[in-house]
């Protein structure tokens, strides 16, 4: 995961709410929908809220409350109550549903009490880290996600060739590896490679061995 800083909620839902104060998420029109969709991907540069991997296409992801609509039916508007997630079956915002997530990506904490690996698995470092793990499936062993480990493992290696690191030998030298958090923390054209955020999570692993 990466902490996502919400901004204004779009301006059209605001519009709607004024015009329905008792409305609720399943009363807005398709276009609000999609228009809140648009305003949460760019937000989150593109990646998909909880694994990271690159959405790009609206239809492609969803609006995923955060706080489940059953739990808290009055933040179903509530815009810092939204993210927009991948449709990967069983995965992310469908293997949610409305079970309560402890450690969200609004929260700092999501990129220290999650630990990724270069074999594509991730480990919570925290109970509530762990919770998530699971209640999102996120890959913490394969018989969970073999596709999503798979698939990390591959763009995130790629990612590190990219930049000149043999993912298997990693990198030792300490302003190296600060430099390159540096520049894959910063978007390009609004947009990150998928699952960039994997990959600095690597890197500051191996800066504290």
């Amino acid at each position: 995961m990466r902490t996502i800083s919400k901004g204004t909620e779009p301006f059209s839902l605001t519009v709607w709410k004024r015009t329905n104060p008792h409305g609720r998420y399943n009363q807005l029109t398709e276009d609000i929908r999609r228009t809140i969709r648009e305003h949460a991907l760019a937000e989150q540069f593109y990646l998909c809220a909880y694994c990271c991997q690159r959405i790009q296409d609206i239809s492609a992801c969803h609006n995923e409350h955060i706080e489940a609509q059953n739990l808290n039916p009055r933040r179903t508007l509530d815009f810092s109550n939204i993210v927009a997630s991948c449709n990967t079956s069983n995965q992310c915002g469908d293997a949610h549903k409305s079970q309560p997530l402890p450690l969200t990506p609004l929260m700092t904490e999501c990129e220290t009490e999650l630990r990724f690996k270069i074999s594509g698995r991730v480990e919570g470092l925290s109970e509530r880290a762990t919770d998530t793990i699971r209640v999102l499936n996120l890959g913490d062993h394969e018989k969970n996600n073999r596709a999503l480990i798979e698939k990390r493992k591959q763009l995130s290696n790629a990612l590190l060739w990219t930049n000149g690191i043999d993912p298997d030998e990693g990198l030792e030298d300490e302003e190296l590896l600060e430099m390159l958090i540096s520049d894959l923390s910063q978007p390009q054209q609004g947009q990150m490679e998928p699952f960039t955020p994997v990959v600095i999570n690597i890197l500051r692993s191996w800066l504290q061995s």
